[in-house]
């Protein structure tokens, strides 16, 4: 799409903070108002639009796509996206290890079990299990955490989804959204097995995009959270 604006700013509105393109309010693909509550955001998302040049181009819009996206879908199917993050804690990455005594295994428990462990606490506790024997995890936990999810505005379900469909791993992405990891640290947790091959064998040009694709969205869910929790 051609530029067909020469100003973006951020303007204080109803509800919150929107971005004005040359004075007109910004929307969603779905045509909505894009209003955050946060002016941090709004001004990131200002920025976006403001640094484009001749042509827009979507993927150097990513705060606006993942603002469009909780007020466009999370608002209208909340119930829906909470039990697909939900799923995640029946099967979480960090609660399955490699056979006890491996190198991977040590690396693994290092790695995943603080960010467990911090997760028991806050939330619910999550069984763990080795190698391919899978663990049920119990109706209890699974609800506590449900609520946990459920409690979020849309703005964070929106970064929530991303991180935890992105990283395999419930706990990883609460971490990160609270701000308890940075996005690197969830990305070399969630990367950790892959890493581990990629020493030994090496890794071929797909992998090493397949990861880059990983690091970028965990470093945008860990940055929108971050500035929708600001001023």
């Amino acid at each position: 799409m051609k530029r067909f604006f020469k100003v973006a700013a951020p303007a204080e509105s109803a509800g919150g903070h929107t971005i004005l393109l040359d004075g007109k309010p910004l929307r969603t693909p779905a045509k909505a108002p894009l209003i955050v509550r946060s002016k941090a955001l709004a001004e990131a998302i200002a920025a976006e639009w403001q640094i484009q040049g001749e042509t827009i181009t979507a993927a150097t819009l990513p705060l606006t796509r993942l603002a469009g996206t909780a007020i466009d879908l999370v608002a209208q199917r909340r119930d829906r996206i909470v039990d697909e993050i939900t799923k995640y804690a029946e099967t979480d990455l960090v609660c399955y290890r490699a056979e006890e005594l491996s190198e991977i295994a040590v690396r693994q428990n290092r790695a995943w079990q603080k960010h467990l462990d911090w997760a028991s606490g806050r939330y619910a506790p999550l069984a763990v299990t080795a190698g391919v024997t899978p663990v049920t995890q119990t109706p209890d936990s699974l609800e506590a955490y449900r609520r946990a999810i459920a409690a979020y505005d849309d703005m964070t379900l929106a970064a929530l989804h991303l991180a935890t469909t992105t990283l395999g791993s419930l706990v990883l992405a609460l971490a990160l959204i609270e701000g308890r990891l940075d996005a690197e640290e969830a990305f070399a947790a969630a990367e950790l097995d892959h890493t581990f091959q990629i020493e030994r064998w090496g890794a071929d040009a797909e992998a090493m995009a397949r990861r880059a694709g990983i690091r970028a969205d965990v470093a945008l869910a860990a940055r929108f959270a971050a500035l929708h929790r600001a001023a």
